[in-house]
């Protein structure tokens, strides 16, 4: 029997069906009939070379059905550890992202510390220059007047003798 022209042992049990019901019924016979032993020996036997080569296909269906589940198992976990690889990487990122950025912001916060304590100091520093050039200004003028007063008593007292 060629793979061609191989007949499934479905088509082969529908055919001993078929001739069941054609059958002649005996009767008084509870049911029997009268059927051609050689062409039931002929489905018979057809049935019985179709059915290894039957069994052959569903196991072959049943391999490959196992290899398909197999590679895709396979390529599921492959997924799994790219995903899992990409997120511990973009975890690692965050993580220095989160670094950097504490970082800026200790950075600002010491500048603007530093920022406040030289404003303070430059405060301090213009007023005690200022303080100091307003004591030497008020003892500059102070002299001054002094120097004027005695001008203003010396020639007030050379006046007096000239007259």
């Amino acid at each position: 029997m060629s793979e061609e022209n191989t007949v499934s042992s479905e088509e082969l049990i529908d055919e001993l069906y078929e001739m069941l019901e054609k059958a002649w019924s005996l009767p008084l016979s509870h049911g029997r009939a009268v059927v051609d032993g050689d062409e039931v020996r002929q489905i018979l036997e057809e049935l019985r070379e179709s059915l290894p080569q039957e069994i052959r296909k569903a196991r072959s269906i049943v391999a490959d059905r196992n290899k398909i589940m197999e590679d895709s198992k396979k390529e599921a976990d492959s997924i799994v550890r790219s995903a899992e690889e990409r997120a511990k990487v973009m975890l690692n990122q965050q993580t220095i992202l989160r670094q950097a950025q504490k970082q800026a912001d200790d950075l600002i916060a010491t500048t603007q510390k530093q920022t406040r304590e030289m404003r303070h100091a430059s405060g301090e520093y213009v007023d005690d220059l200022m303080r100091r050039a307003d004591e030497g200004l008020t003892e500059t003028l102070t002299s001054l007047r002094t120097a004027r007063q005695s001008i203003h008593a010396a020639a007030a007292h050379a006046g007096k003798r000239k007259r």
